[in-house]
């Protein structure tokens, strides 16, 4: 079956960089979309960003943008996220995501995303 295990969360101070891992297995990654959401306790889940295997194109979200960087290693079945600058709301549990049939309308929306993995804490102090 699927498996996305994060790692790379942790507790630092606002200014400074985080790399989130997510390593994927049981799934043919080259024909997955693979991304990354966060949730804020007390909000709903909230769309970082992804890729979208079919455009090949990658997305990020407005929030972070020019911040954040979405990677990918097919060679390991993998995905990354670069978190630079870090500010206090970007404080959340971070989730990797997976599917195979996403349509690109619904890639900035949580169920419409098939696999999940356990989630990493990201906590950033002011």
């Amino acid at each position: 079956q699927v498996q996305l295990v994060e790692s790379g969360g942790g507790l630092v101070q606002a200014g400074d960089s985080l790399r989130l891992s997510c390593a994927a297995s049981g799934l043919a990654f080259s024909r997955y979309s693979m991304g990354w959401f966060r949730q804020a306790p007390g909000k709903e889940r909230e769309f970082v960003a992804a890729f979208n295997w079919r455009n090949s194109q990658t997305y990020i979200a407005d929030s972070v943008k020019g911040r954040f960087t979405f990677s990918r290693d097919k060679d390991k079945s993998s995905v990354y996220l670069q978190m630079n600058s870090l500010k206090s709301e970007d404080t959340a549990v971070y989730y990797c995501a997976a599917s195979s049939t996403l349509i690109l309308s619904s890639l900035r929306n949580a169920p419409s995303w098939s696999h999940w993995g356990q989630g990493t804490q990201v906590t950033v102090s002011s």
